[in-house]
């Protein structure tokens, strides 16, 4: 049986690959158990491996470290890049106040942590580990080991401090979000308030009333105003027309204009007569069965060579004699406007006779093959320049170390400005959503299952003593507290609902547990909304925080 041996108790590459597939596979199968309707999902991998750490599964350092560190990598870069397309401009609009409530839970944990550092006697390595492991960010705790080393401190209590208060970290946030329904939530508090967003793309139908337009080309209209709309269809007695720039208007044309939602009223007194009777917002309307004269499509930009170009630039009206209204990227819908830059898998929403529509279709590939193969040179590369900005020492006054992004900061910013403005540059940063999460997933599974490999050695010997006893109750405290405090102070200023309420605390404290714990017990979508907008800054800003603290305190 010595091959046995070899496979599972010699080190080797062979073997580190066993013990970590060993280790996720176990994981990932326990994390679907579900009690009292929770499941710990992938941190089970992280428990899982803590035990096969007790029990003696170990393997090479230096490959337990690669691993580790090749997993942290791919999950922060891949999760900067599928946030970057929307991330600026979520903080543009409404994403700023949620995120504004998102760092007040990250600021109180932080200074509730430097604060019990006296009071307790817990060094800051460890106290850094128990707030990662009390907020469960394990990337956070990365970047805390990879700043400890810089500094030349034993990185191994931060580990181990996360390790024993990880588990109340996954469920003190729920039993938080649990004590603010059953003490401070009001019926009001529960019902969704829908907020809509102004910068949306809005359809509307105008009657050309206003003298002043008469004779005017659309060119000449466009100059005179500040404001931008796309017109996509005229009606001119029974002639139906796809406009350009140079078309000139008359009394009495109808149109149908696609514009942002805060221009409508400024339209209103532009055309001089809005048709408010008709609905063209809704996802049923059949576009095509509008007139048999011009007709609508729906075109995906896969043409390599068109990532990044401007739409102005393509002349599509003067050489297709289509015009494009809008563009859905993702879940964002997009005012087609000439100085916006087309991105790979940008859905294309063209009105033009079917001729000119099967032309232009060419001209943008639209082909959904291609959309499922995701580009991994652009991932590598920007993995590389994630990784190159990490390693960049940064001073600041009054530190004798300079302050690196490391292996977590780096990437997660490059993936963000990758994702958003890679385009422009001819990177074409598409991929699916399957894919995406996959990525993800594998890179979280590695780093968890070292992280819990590399713990486990020292881990029930460091709970069941005074010392893990009171890192236990520490990290309690910085799970509860700030939860409670931030989302009490929100339920009072009553501009938002329970739900947004949840999502903000969940993606704060980045804790996937409690927001499924909080989709199944609340209607509606508004925990996952308020969540994806302030994870990714929450998560950024944690790990940048970390490695603030030890550096500027130790």
């Amino acid at each position: 049986m010595n091959w046995i041996d070899s496979l599972f108790c010699t080190p080797s590459a062979m073997q580190t690959i066993v013990v970590i597939s060993l280790v996720c596979a176990a994981g990932l199968a326990l994390g679907k158990i579900r009690f009292l309707g929770v499941s710990l999902g992938i941190a089970c991998v992280f428990f899982v491996g803590i035990i096969g750490g007790h029990i003696g599964l170990a393997i090479d350092p230096r490959m337990l470290e690669y691993a580790e560190n090749f997993g942290l990598v791919l999950f922060v870069y891949c999760l900067g890049l599928s946030v970057g397309p929307g991330f600026f401009g979520s903080l543009a609009h409404k994403g700023l106040a949620l995120n504004a409530w998102s760092m007040a839970v990250i600021l109180t944990g932080t200074v509730m942590a430097i604060a019990l550092c006296p009071l307790t006697g817990i060094s800051l390595p460890d106290m850094a580990g128990i707030l990662c492991g009390a907020t469960t960010n394990t990337p956070a705790l990365g970047a805390a080991q990879q700043t400890l080393a810089q500094l030349g401190v034993a990185r191994n209590g931060a580990a181990l401090s996360c390790a024993v208060t990880y588990p109340l970290g996954v469920v003190g946030v729920i039993l938080a979000i649990l004590v603010l329904r059953k003490l401070f939530v009001k019926a009001k508090d529960l019902a969704v308030r829908v907020e809509e967003d102004d910068k949306d793309t809005y359809i509307a139908r105008f009657n050309v009333v206003n003298p002043a337009l008469e004779g005017k080309t659309l060119a000449e209209i466009t100059s005179m105003i500040h404001f931008r709309f796309i017109i996509s269809r005229i009606w001119r007695g029974k002639e139906v027309i796809v406009p350009r720039s140079v078309t000139k208007l008359q009394m009495g044309d109808r149109l149908m204009v696609v514009m942002t939602k805060d221009e409508l009223s400024a339209l209103d007194i532009l055309f001089g007569e809005r048709i408010k009777k008709e609905d063209w917002n809704s996802e049923e309307v059949d576009w095509n069965a509008i007139d048999s004269k011009v007709g609508s499509r729906i075109i995906v930009m896969t043409y390599p060579g068109l990532n990044g170009k401007s739409l102005g630039s393509l002349h599509l009206r003067q050489t297709y004699n289509v015009n494009v209204s809008r563009i859905t990227r993702g879940d964002i819908k997009l005012l087609a406007t000439p100085d916006l830059r087309l991105q790979y898998g940008d859905r294309l929403h063209v009105v033009g006779d079917p001729q000119s529509l099967d032309a232009v279709q060419a001209f943008f590939g639209n082909s959904a093959l291609s959309l499922e193969e995701p580009n991994l040179a652009a991932i590598f590369i920007g993995i590389i320049l994630g990784l190159a900005l990490g390693s960049i020492p940064v001073s600041f006054p009054g530190m004798s170390v300079p302050v690196k992004l490391g292996v977590a900061g780096g990437p997660i910013i490059v993936g963000i400005l990758v994702g958003a403005f890679g385009p422009r540059f001819g990177l074409i940063t598409y991929t699916t959503r399957s894919a995406s999460l996959m990525l993800r997933k594998l890179g979280l599974s590695f780093f968890l299952a070292c992280l819990g490999l590399a713990s486990g050695v020292q881990f029930f010997e460091t709970v069941f003593r005074p010392e893990g006893l009171m890192w236990v109750g520490v990290g309690f405290l910085l799970t509860v507290l700030p939860v409670v405090i931030v989302g009490l102070i929100a339920l009072r200023t009553g501009k938002m609902d329970y739900g947004t309420i949840c999502g903000i605390l969940c993606g704060a404290m980045a804790n996937p547990m409690a927001l499924a714990y909080a989709n199944d017990t609340i209607e509606g979508d508004t925990p996952s909304v308020s969540y994806a907008t302030v994870y990714p800054l929450g998560m950024f800003a944690r790990v940048i925080i970390v490695q603030v603290m030890l550096m500027f305190l130790l």
